[in-house]
């Protein structure tokens, strides 16, 4: 094995519509502890420490999710890595061809290993073999998928034939195939000789960026041309509306795999999920004595077979079979189990009726924390904000209104207009309307949550939060 560089470049752009109302454009599903306590994001980053050779990551995601990611990244001990902002969703190919430029551009040529932020595996050690023999395979100039031995007949994945043996553990690609129907998909499971595609990758940078050029150079060209007007400030480059959104919008499957002559395919056996849907949450999930999967604060008599969920408030639910619940802060889903594909129908529903509830929940992230809104109307709006240990967050001048902070956990160093004070839990602070403040978390080691009452006589509008830096 030669001494080499791998690179996690992690795509996060997608919105996980089919997981709404818990998932939203501005706080999607990888954002969100949705398995375990952890965000799928973070567990992403962290199963990549298991393949030697691996450095800080690169992400690539939307204006929207930037801060969420920050704050993950910094969780997982990454927080200056590269951040690269997509104006638009161009899919895969374009995303992957923008990193493999970014990460060359110092003339290095690391192995690219490409993953989804919203993938599910359980049994991470043989990922980790599995990762390491693919980059095996890479270093040699091939590009590798990985394909996930199917436990059935799925119509929902996309499949690869494999041909002959490269080498022990490794395969040729035959072909990729489309989400089959029903039949074709048993035809593939029978016949012993397809996979699920999983939409994982690895490469050279410098191999990927070839294949572009040979089979997709309007690729090339537009993610070259986005990067080099990119705006970068930290860790964040901002690539450039007009030429990114110049580029065919198609998956690295599409670009490159399906026409590349080196493409080849690790089979791997992990407890695999793409958490597609609320009914794969469901078969992932711990079932209790009636085959339910139960998460927060839920009661039930006579349920079976069902996923119900609760973000916060009590949920009861009596006399159901094959039924999925979600309550959240501002909205509530109830779907049959063999439906739950269909939930972003709903979403597209309430896009196009301009309804709020598809982007957000009312919980904006912040660069160090969390903020949610818990009532508002006209002339008020209050809010709870957490802010992590040593973070901090920033109100502007505010023309229209004044703000009551009051501590509920923590203590907090608030500056008012040049004025520091020390605020503890229980104890409140007023701003008043044009006054600038800081809040920070005077602990290193403890949360800080207080409750922010706006106050505005003209009714509220505009920037109802302040801001964040």
């Amino acid at each position: 094995m030669t001494d080499r560089i791998i690179v996690p470049v992690v795509l996060s752009g997608g919105a996980g519509s089919r997981l709404w109302p818990a998932s939203r454009s501005r706080q999607p599903k990888q954002l969100l502890p949705l398995v375990d306590e952890r965000t799928m994001f973070l567990t992403t980053i962290q199963r990549t420490n298991a393949v030697p050779g691996t450095r800080t990551p690169l992400v690539v995601c939307n204006e929207h999710q930037r801060l969420g990611i920050r704050r993950e990244l910094a969780a997982s001990g990454h927080r200056d890595a590269p951040i690269i902002l997509e104006p638009v969703g161009r899919n895969t190919a374009p995303a992957a061809a923008a990193a493999a430029l970014h990460l060359t551009e110092d003339g290095s040529d690391p192995i690219l290993f490409i993953l989804p932020a919203d993938h599910v595996i359980r049994n991470e050690a043989a990922f980790g073999e599995a990762a390491t023999l693919a980059a095996d395979i890479a270093d040699k100039g091939y590009l590798v998928t990985f394909g996930i031995d199917p436990t059935g007949p799925e119509t929902g994945y996309g499949y690869i034939r494999f041909g002959d043996r490269l080498t022990d553990g490794v395969r040729m690609v035959e072909e990729f195939r489309e989400k089959p129907d029903a039949p074709t998909a048993e035809g593939y499971v029978s016949s012993g000789r397809y996979l699920w595609n999983s939409g994982m990758f690895m490469f050279r940078a410098s191999r990927y960026l070839g294949e572009l050029d040979a089979h997709a150079p309007a690729i090339l060209e537009a993610a070259r041309a986005a990067l080099g007007s990119a705006h970068r400030d930290g860790p964040f480059t901002r690539l450039d509306e007009a030429a990114f959104a110049s580029s065919p919008s198609t998956s690295i499957d599409y670009a490159v795999m399906e026409h590349t002559e080196s493409a080849a395919v690790v089979p791997i056996h992990t407890g695999w999920s793409d958490v597609g849907s609320w009914s794969a949450l469901w078969e992932i999930g711990a079932h209790d004595d009636d085959g339910n999967v139960l998460v927060g604060d839920v009661e039930t008599i006579d349920v079976q077979n069902s996923y119900v969920r609760s973000d916060g408030r009590l949920v009861a639910a009596i006399g159901l079979d094959n039924i999925v619940i979600i309550d959240t802060r501002d909205a509530t889903l109830v779907a049959r189990k063999d439906r739950s594909q269909d939930v972003k129908g709903i979403v597209e529903r309430l896009k196009s009726a301009g309804r709020l509830e598809t982007e957000t929940d009312g919980t904006e992230v912040l660069s160090d924390g969390v903020r949610a809104t818990l009532a508002k109307g006209a002339g008020y709006r209050v809010a709870m904000t957490r802010i992590e240990p040593g973070g901090r967050t920033v109100h502007d001048a505010d023309e229209r209104r004044s703000h009551h902070l009051t501590v509920v956990a923590g203590t907090a160093r608030v500056t008012i207009d040049g004025e520091v004070r020390t605020v503890s839990a229980g104890e409140a602070v007023a701003v008043d309307v044009a006054a600038t403040c800081e809040i920070v978390n005077a602990s290193e080691t403890e949360p800080l949550e207080f409750i922010d009452v706006a106050a505005d006589t003209h009714g509220m509008s505009g920037n109802e939060s302040g801001s964040d830096t």
